[in-house]
């Protein structure tokens, strides 16, 4: 379920509650308090990805806190 899992403060990627590090930037800042959910196929062609500053296709939360 996803409100198991951690989001990393600074990039927002969504990860596996186990992590110890964000997956993508490596930062352990993780938090469990984030809402809203988005997968992100296609960076490149995505404008909520141009808006979030995302490059790698991922699950993203809308709001960390």
């Amino acid at each position: 379920m996803a409100s198991d899992r951690l989001v990393c403060r600074e990039c927002h990627r969504v990860n596996e509650p186990d992590n110890d590090t964000c997956e993508s930037c490596n930062s352990s800042s993780l938090t469990e308090d984030w809402a809203g959910y988005v997968v992100i196929a296609h960076p490149e062609d995505s404008d909520i990805a141009t808006e979030m500053q995302v490059t790698e296709p991922g699950a993203y939360a809308l709001k960390v806190r």
